[in-house]
């Protein structure tokens, strides 16, 4: 997307906190580019600083040191006025929905609009509009108690597009939801970034989410960024320990590569794509090679709306026969990768 404007441009990001003379790091140096249109995720381990992050892009949280551009605007000069409405341009979802009880769902919806000083019959005008798009039209004189944890999060993004942002962010907006419902809200922030054009913002320590619908990640460690780029590359071809990880566990529930026969083994990542998913390479690499591998796991996934696979194989002992597979491997076009036991 170099072709598209740069929504935010964060150069050396540093934020320290400070509690009864201890400085905590939560942001370290962190520096990366969205541009317009993308989905992007922010993906990392609790406490990894990545809600942190996600909260310096709107000025919720002042930074140490650094920059922050937004369209090309440097945040920290604006002035209180001007930071309003940079603010009203960027609208944000959460994992607990933050919907008023008390209020029906389009009481709910218009509220930024009423904040905002817009007639009553123009917010409201919108609010059913909105409530259209996340498919809810019909539960607009219902009260958040009366719906699923699926239909509040859908109320709360029509909230949230109620104020025509330029940007969306969510921080954990599907952790609280079964499967199936995070897949049909995921479906539907794909839905709104391709009719809508609005980039989008998924913070996020689920794997799936990000190869599901964005385009690319930042994957935050321990306050520093560890990696960036696009996510199919990422999930190619991880270049760091953290998002090899991230990754190949997944969850924590997709893959365990490391139940290798033998404590010493060299074990590897094959990725592959859609393009090289049908092929039997490793009955193939049996019958030109005559080497064998033992697979430990395998699983195929959607990335980017690619199928993607990986599979992890415990290597033959001789380092000679290693050698004869790992070349028969990338002869293929496979990324291989070796892991860590």
């Amino acid at each position: 997307m170099s072709d598209q404007r740069k929504v935010f441009e964060l150069k050396n990001i540093r934020k320290v906190y400070r509690n009864e003379g201890r400085e905590f790091i939560a942001l370290d140096d962190v520096s990366l580019d969205i541009h317009e249109g993308e989905i992007y995720g922010i993906i990392g381990m609790s406490g990894a600083g990545k809600s942190t992050l996600v909260r310096t892009l709107n000025r919720l949280e002042e930074i140490e040191s650094g920059q922050i551009q937004y369209f090309g605007q440097d945040l920290a000069s604006l002035k209180p006025s001007e930071l309003r409405k940079v603010r009203r341009s960027i609208s944000m979802i959460f994992q607990s929905f933050n919907l008023l009880m008390q209020k029906t769902v389009i009481d709910n919806v218009m509220i930024p609009l009423k904040i905002a000083k817009v007639p009553r019959k123009e917010r409201k005008k919108t609010a059913e509009e909105m409530l259209k798009i996340v498919g809810l039209e019909d539960k607009k004189k219902s009260f958040p108690s009366q719906l699923s944890g699926g239909q509040r999060q859908r109320v709360a993004i029509a909230r949230a597009l109620a104020a025509n942002p330029k940007v969306l962010l969510c921080d954990e907006a599907t952790s609280a939801l079964d499967p199936k419902i995070t897949e049909e809200i995921l479906e539907l922030l794909q839905e709104i970034n391709r009719t809508r054009k609005l980039t989008i913002i998924i913070i996020t320590h689920e794997m799936s989410v990000v190869e599901k619908i964005c385009d690319k990640v930042a994957i935050i460690d321990k306050g520093k960024l560890a990696e960036a780029g696009d996510v199919k590359e990422i999930f190619t071809n991880p270049k760091t320990e953290v998002a090899r990880n991230l990754v190949l566990k997944g969850d924590g529930k997709d893959i365990n590569p490391y139940d290798a026969s033998n404590p010493g083994s060299r074990i590897v990542r094959i990725a592959f794509d859609g393009l090289s998913a049908n092929e039997p390479f490793i009955s193939n690499l049996v019958e030109d090679t005559g080497r064998k591998v033992n697979i430990l796991s395998a699983n195929t996934k959607s990335v980017g709306g690619i199928g993607f696979g990986q599979m992890v194989v415990e290597l033959p002992r001789e380092r000679e026969d290693q050698q004869v597979v790992l070349d028969y491997f990338k002869s293929k076009g496979l990324s291989v990768t070796e892991v860590s036991a």
